[in-house]
């Protein structure tokens, strides 16, 4: 049986792929064949990052800095990636930023940090894609939103506000191209371990309260999230475009 997971001689762009859950999704399509694009605001991490999958996989890596609040550095990001491989067929913007405090608290600037990255970056990357991907007839983009975008939750308003922009993005671009051969699909990770969340992970008091939000008792992984980057990058889920996939251990059963 052929492995249909397979992406070999695919060209993969993920923003916001040097570490967490972008970096589980690296390895993994590049497990798979693919040739990738890693970018995020330390071209030294997507640097370290793209040797270390060249020693083990016999792919093509691209490493770019980009700011996905810098509408220069998207369009930058997406020219060196068609000057290196004439083509992008999936991309993830999986790029995103956080301020956690009250609502009461927050100010303009936490406002437009979080919404200058998580949306309006988001937005020109799919567009960025969406002009290169109409002309070749097919493509696919990948959205990382979260369960916080579908379930309220307590000083993280602006970030779950975004998030759920994203959903909702998702479904009108996945509309309006679907036409051309361009899907896009959206994940909703909930709450997984990596190294971005350690500090807050080893405060036991808040840590079991948060578990007893999720029925299965447990944090997810990176590697959870990447197996449906896996799905939706393949061949297997070309019928299916607009969707939001929560991954969350049953977070929004409650």
């Amino acid at each position: 049986m052929s492995n249909l997971l397979d992406l070999s001689g695919k060209v993969i762009l993920i923003a916001g792929g040097s570490r967490g859950i972008g970096a589980q999704m690296a390895w993994d399509y590049a497990e798979q064949g693919a040739n990738l694009i890693i970018s995020s605001r330390s071209l030294e991490a997507c640097v370290r990052l793209g040797e270390d999958i060249t020693t083990q996989y016999n792919v093509d890596v691209l490493p770019l800095r980009c700011d996905m609040a810098s509408l220069e550095d998207i369009k930058n990001m997406y020219a060196q990636t068609m000057e290196r491989f004439g083509k992008i067929d999936i991309i993830v913007n999986n790029a995103g930023v956080n301020r956690t405090k009250p609502a009461i608290e927050v100010t303009e600037d936490d406002f437009n940090f979080i919404f200058d990255v998580n949306i309006k970056g988001l937005f020109f990357s799919c567009q960025e894609a969406a002009k290169i991907m109409i002309d070749q007839g097919h493509g696919k983009i990948i959205n990382i939103s979260s369960v916080g975008g579908l379930k309220p939750y307590k000083r993280i308003a602006p970030y779950t506000a975004s998030k759920a922009a994203v959903i909702h993005l998702t479904k009108s671009l996945a509309s309006e191209w679907a036409r051309y051969g361009v899907i896009v699909n959206s994940i909703a990770p909930g709450l997984i371990s990596t190294e971005i969340n350690e500090e807050e992970f080893e405060n036991e008091k808040w840590l079991n309260k948060v578990m007893k939000t999720i029925p299965m008792r447990k944090l997810g992984d990176p590697k959870d999230i990447s197996n449906l980057g896996l799905y939706l990058a393949s061949e297997l889920s070309n019928y299916i475009t607009g969707q939001t996939f929560p991954i969350d251990g049953g977070t929004l059963t409650e």
